[in-house]
């Protein structure tokens, strides 16, 4: 599984992958599930640490800057507002596409 084009229209990351399939993604359910330590937290010795909640400009954060391709595995968003340590991994993009109307974690376990 690997994207063909990607594309930011409507806040939606729109996605067509090499089988053929599309997907979409809102940009607020995509930084808000943002995988990296600074937005999800970090694990360290089998505690949880919370991340600092980071005030930012609503509109900036929820609008993509630039998408760097990772190699042939994933994506790497620049928010407007600069952040940009989160890596998306292809089967993260295509999990994230079919739960986001489920309001789901993904897979994070519950911070102290």
């Amino acid at each position: 599984m690997f994207p063909t084009k990607l594309k930011v229209e409507d806040n939606k990351l729109k996605i067509e992958w090499d089988d053929s399939s599309k997907d979409e993604i809102g940009l607020r359910y995509l930084r808000d599930q943002c995988p990296c330590a600074t937005c999800q937290g970090e694990h360290i010795l089998s505690k949880s640490i919370k991340p600092v909640q980071i005030f930012t400009d609503e509109e900036k954060k929820y609008k993509i800057a630039h998408i760097d391709v990772l190699g042939n595995y994933a994506i790497q968003i620049t928010w407007a507002d600069g952040h940009n340590t989160g890596i998306y991994p292809w089967e993260y993009l295509k999990e994230l596409s079919q739960t986001e109307h489920e309001d789901k974690d993904h897979e994070y376990k519950p911070l102290l």
